[in-house]
């Protein structure tokens, strides 16, 4: 961890230069030090398209397919979520895919500690530059339980996902609130119109943290180590890059 910001310590990126030459910016949301973690493969019915259909994108719709793997208190997957509409303007679909970046957060969660760096300055331009809220929270949650809200609810409430994720993502980074606590979930469900019976029952059991562990497992196994990341065409985007650099890829991609 990093005394001055108080923000978890950044490793090393092996990633190669990214899209048009270009390098990844720093990632506070690298994962340090090793973490003993289950990981879920998939096995039902409503578990993943088998990989090499999700990375080729030839699903029964045929429609072009983005793996965008994100965690909720992630303020790179945050800002991000502007590239998502730059890949759905290029005719692509997007499917959000969560990855835990930090596990070792404690339930709890832990205090964020001073934040005054250029990259957070980065982020902050970014988060204007998209019309986002930011208001950075004192005290960094594990995302645990609310990355396996959303999963559930991508998977069986799929009408309810977006307005879901995107009120998650504001209780971090705009309202304030605790990603951690229960009843804060709940409360951005029920608006969602999730039922939330359904919901508790899969959070209970641990189905929905299962859902949680086949998407990180998936993205293990195709070269995600953190967040965010896309897939595209067969190609990993790791971190977020300039806009500038989507929209090169895209044009060559869509060409």
């Amino acid at each position: 961890m990093n005394r001055r910001t108080g923000r978890p310590a950044r490793t090393p990126d092996p990633s190669p230069a990214g899209p048009a030459g270009g390098r990844p910016l720093p990632r506070s949301t690298q994962r340090s030090g090793p973490v003993a973690r289950r990981c879920v493969m998939a096995d039902s019915a409503n578990d993943l398209p088998p990989i090499g259909q999700l990375i080729r994108g030839d699903g029964p719709d045929g429609a072009r397919r983005v793996l965008h793997w994100y965690d909720l208190m992630c303020p790179f997957c945050y800002v991000g979520q502007q590239r998502n509409t730059i890949f759905a303007a290029h005719g692509f679909d997007v499917i959000e895919l969560p990855f835990q970046a930090h596990p070792e957060i404690p339930p709890g969660g832990r205090p964020a500690g001073e934040r005054s760096d250029a990259l957070v300055a980065r982020i902050e331009a970014e988060a204007t530059a998209s019309g986002l809220a930011l208001a950075w929270p004192a005290r960094l949650p594990n995302s645990r339980m609310a990355l396996a809200a959303a999963e559930w609810a991508r998977r069986h409430a799929p009408d309810s996902f977006a307005p879901f994720q995107k009120a998650l993502f504001a209780v971090h980074f705009a309202l304030g609130q605790d990603l951690g606590d229960r009843a804060v979930i709940d409360r951005h469900a029920a608006v969602a119109g999730i039922d939330l019976a359904a919901l508790h029952a899969a959070l209970d059991d641990g189905s929905a943290d299962a859902l949680v562990g086949q998407s990180e497992a998936l993205g293990r196994r195709l070269g995600v180590q953190g967040t965010p990341a896309w897939l595209v065409a067969g190609r990993l985007i790791p971190g977020l890059y300039p806009r500038e650099q989507f929209e090169t890829l895209l044009r060559s991609l869509a060409a």
